[in-house]
């Protein structure tokens, strides 16, 4: 490996001030159902987002993605499948992580705990705790071309967002219907 030598201005545009970051509260297409409303922050890279606007605060998202989600109790999203690992990690308030074809089978997570979903299993995530929750969740790429790919969404779940107007492109981005 050769080691590189950067500068400061350098290492700068390297760092994500939560601060200073904008959350998308329509970054994908299920986010229009009352239950799965939520905000997202791209911090590294823009994951799996379906919010073209949405750009990252580090872009530099070389093999993974980190987006941070915030959400009301009761609230998160719904269930969706990657092609590449997904972890979700509760920084804030406890959340629950659920899984299968019909979400029925489900884990609860405290602050800190890990979560890791591998490929292609439907997933989702709610805030079960009693106050505003955020949650990170880290998405692997494909390594053939170092993104994570597109969601892929539970026919049901499409069916309602598709009913409020909302729909995802071929390239992958929202749009109305």
């Amino acid at each position: 490996m050769e080691i590189v030598t950067v500068t400061r201005e350098e290492m700068l545009s390297r760092v994500a001030r939560f601060g200073e970051m904008t959350p998308s509260k329509q970054a994908f297409v299920d986010t229009r159902l009352p239950e799965f409303a939520r905000d997202i922050y791209n911090v590294i890279g823009r994951g799996v987002t379906e919010d073209a606007s949405l750009a990252p605060a580090i872009r530099d998202a070389r093999y993974f993605s980190i987006t941070y989600v915030g959400a009301e109790p009761g609230k998160g999203a719904a269930l969706h499948a990657h092609e590449t690992i997904e972890v979700f990690i509760p920084l804030i308030g406890r959340w629950a992580a659920y899984w299968g074809e019909d979400g029925d089978q489900e884990i609860e997570l405290d602050p800190f705990d890990v979560i890791s979903f591998p490929p292609g299993v439907f997933r989702g995530f709610r805030n079960i705790g009693e106050s505003h929750g955020m949650l990170m969740a880290i998405i692997g790429s494909k390594a053939e071309t170092e993104d994570g790919g597109r969601v892929d969404w539970a026919p049901k779940i499409l069916e309602a967002s598709h009913a409020t107007g909302l729909r995802v492109n071929e390239e992958g981005d929202l749009e109305e219907n």
